[in-house]
């Protein structure tokens, strides 16, 4: 691949794509001036997989490449047409690679970058939300409520037995973005962590201080317990009958991940005993069946898959962009670039 030339090298073309109807919502006008300040963005819009004559005119003398839903696939064809491209960078929605070629261009010597952790600050904020809702047996609480009961907590009721988060023991399945984000949040609360996580780095749980360990032990020696990892095909059913059943009488189990990575069946069955409660906001299928058992146990909290999704999440992915776009062009490392242990987690090897 030539190198680019000493204009680009100074002032680099950034190239984004995807489709018309989400540049309002993910292009705000201030970080699209930062951009601004150190690089000469252009933007194309892209609504189907074949590249257009427009971005492929665009792509001759760019530096860096942004996509996101709608942008062509990112792979060897593509890069025939940037003789001069250094970094891609994918918004949104590739945690699986099926906008971006890692490994080709990887090989090509290209950094690969994805900002999809943009949602995982309000999925952190609810994580924490829902074990505190799943403590207090809030579902079985505002069922009654609704019902037109007249609730009084009763001393033997979870609520009141097992209801505080302070000085827990907190068990995570997965330790990335999200996890890291939530341990924040969990600190004043002075809780005891677990976390089973294959992938994790070895220097994260001395950072975090917490007690990294296998899967067994994340159930059965916490009081609550918070699905956080990725729907790979190593996790997909990684949950079933045998890990709730490590699950201890007066705990809560918490989900903010994917729906599949639990056997739903096995989840309800569990949760049939009445000696433990659940906070979901994800469940296999979705949207949750009507006639799902799930919709009228009375220890269950149900939200519709929302933790990651609001206003302020949809410009943050362009915004952790810039950053690393401004790291990489000055000549610092970007966070949030593809490693041999990212593809291995997105893959379940």
């Amino acid at each position: 691949m030539s190198a680019p030339d000493a204009t680009a090298a100074a002032r680099p073309r950034v190239v984004i794509t995807f489709s018309e109807r989400l540049r309002p919502t993910y292009l705000a006008e201030g970080d699209l001036a930062r951009l601004h300040a150190f690089a000469d963005p252009v933007w194309v819009a892209s609504e189907t997989e074949a590249m257009s004559p427009a971005l492929r005119e665009a792509l001759e003398g760019a530096a860096a490449l942004v996509v996101c839903h709608g942008a062509p696939r990112v792979d060897g064809a593509l890069l025939d047409h940037a003789p001069h491209l250094r970094l891609v960078g994918e918004l949104e929605g590739d945690r699986f690679e099926r906008r971006v070629d890692v490994e080709g261009l990887q090989a090509r010597g290209l950094t690969v970058v994805d900002t999809t952790n943009g949602s995982s600050y309000p999925v952190a904020e609810w994580a924490l939300a829902l074990m505190m809702l799943a403590l207090r047996n809030a579902g079985g609480h505002f069922r009654r409520l609704i019902a037109g009961e007249v609730v009084r907590q009763g001393h033997d009721d979870p609520g009141y037995l097992y209801g505080e988060l302070t000085g827990k023991r907190v068990g995570l399945i997965g330790c990335g973005h999200i996890g890291r984000r939530l341990l924040e949040f969990l600190r004043p609360f002075r809780v005891a962590v677990r976390v089973y996580d294959p992938y994790l780095a070895p220097e994260i749980p001395d950072v975090y201080d917490f007690l990294h360990t296998s899967l067994e032990k994340v159930f059965a020696e916490s009081e609550v317990v918070t699905c956080l990892a990725p729907l790979t095909p190593g996790t997909r059913g990684m949950i079933g009958a045998r890990e709730l059943a490590w699950l201890p009488s007066g705990a809560a189990f918490v989900n903010v991940s994917r729906g599949a990575i639990v056997d739903s069946q096995a989840l309800i069955e569990r949760l049939r005993r009445g000696d433990v409660r659940a906070a979901l906001d994800v469940f296999d299928p979705e949207p949750v069946p009507v006639e799902s058992e799930i919709r009228r146990l009375p220890n269950v909290f149900l939200s519709p898959h929302i933790a990651g999704v609001t206003a302020a999440s949809r410009p943050r992915f362009f915004a952790l962009m810039v950053d690393e776009l401004d790291r990489y062009f000055h000549g610092h490392r970007p966070r949030f670039a593809f490693t041999d242990r990212t593809l291995a987690n997105r893959r379940g090897l």
